[in-house]
């Protein structure tokens, strides 16, 4: 009985009536900040990042989401605290450069409505299926999510579904890396899906390979190919994340 008011004091009640305005504990990893407080030509957090996401040109640091494992070493090892992770969970863009923070900057990240395609204004503002491609995934994101669908964030309720068939699907949701034995698969559903059809990325290890980066065992060529509609970082990715990324990704077509 003790554990469950202790899991509660931390997390707080698990459903969430509207997914757009829960405040997550201060435990939550979020958006970083990178305040201007001098760091004494430091580079400590530099080389503890294991995935290079943390770089320093002209003395000025800058955190790149889209390779960050939100592991907080970084936050950790400073002893000015340079770096704070935030509890916004409001992270996914449709813009890869917009996952790069900043020093100096304290601002929300949002979705650019210019880099929306017409497509999805126009078909996918009140029903969206998705199929999801686990191409070599550690199970991390997959299972954040499958909560997604549970009775706590219920997605369904937005006339978001995920499909097993892609015959049945709007778009896909990549997860993991990309691996050399998953390449083909993955191009075998994605031409499954009809036209017009959405890609997300949905993790850091999809979005950049994260710990994986630069692996032989890797193929992501096809994300020279396509254009990727939404990039969710997160490692694994938070279910309120997820879903406020496709929310704003699809909810123009009501405005239009």
């Amino acid at each position: 009985m003790f554990d469950i008011y202790k899991i509660l004091k931390l997390q707080g009640k698990q459903y969430i009536p509207d997914v757009a305005l829960p405040v997550l504990p201060a435990l939550f990893r979020g958006r970083p900040v990178i305040s201007t407080l001098e760091c004494k030509d430091c580079s400590d957090c530099v080389e503890e990042c294991p995935t290079e996401a943390i770089q320093q040109k002209n003395g000025k640091i800058s955190l790149d989401l889209g390779k960050c494992v939100f592991c907080g070493d970084c936050q950790k090892i400073c002893p000015s605290q340079k770096i704070q992770f935030t509890n916004d969970y409001k992270t996914a863009s449709n813009s890869r450069k917009a996952l790069v923070i900043q020093e100096g900057e304290d601002k929300a990240i949002q979705l650019d409505p210019e880099l929306i395609r017409k497509e999805i204004a126009s078909f996918f503002g009140g029903s969206l299926k998705l199929r999801q491609v686990s191409a070599g995934g550690d199970n991390a994101d997959e299972y954040e999510l499958n909560a997604c669908s549970n009775v706590n964030f219920d997605m369904g309720r937005f006339g978001i579904d995920w499909v097993a068939s892609p015959r049945h699907a709007d778009g896909i949701v990549i997860t993991g890396p990309i691996t050399e034995n998953m390449a083909e698969p993955l191009q075998i559903c994605y031409d499954a899906v009809p036209n017009p059809k959405i890609v997300i990325l949905a993790g850091t290890h999809a979005i950049s390979g994260g710990i994986f980066a630069g692996s032989k065992a890797l193929d992501r060529t096809f994300l020279t190919k396509y254009k990727v509609d939404l990039f969710v970082p997160g490692s694994p990715v938070h279910p309120l994340t997820f879903l406020n990324g496709v929310l704003e990704l699809i909810k123009h077509r009501q405005t239009k």
